[in-house]
């Protein structure tokens, strides 16, 4: 579990990468995946998985997904 904590802090300072290469909407939409991403951690590490293909679920890998891709344009940049 501690290399999906090491991607979910990486994916949290991504917005911030978008901030710094000036893509707005995509700091916005990882931003609001964010959100979603770290309920659904909780949720796994202290109540219950949620089903497949759920809401959080798809949030959650979104984020984590969009975050490499931010990573990337990071290093290009």
């Amino acid at each position: 579990m501690g290399i999906t904590v090491m991607f979910m802090i990486l994916g949290t300072v991504t917005p911030f990468i978008f901030l710094h290469v000036r893509r707005i909407l995509l700091a916005v939409i990882q931003s609001i995946l964010l959100v979603g991403m770290w309920f659904y951690f909780i949720r796994v590490m202290f109540i219950q998985a949620p089903a497949f293909f759920s809401i959080t679920w798809i949030m959650f890998y979104a984020s984590l997904l969009l975050s490499a891709v931010g990573w990337v344009l990071f290093i290009i940049h």
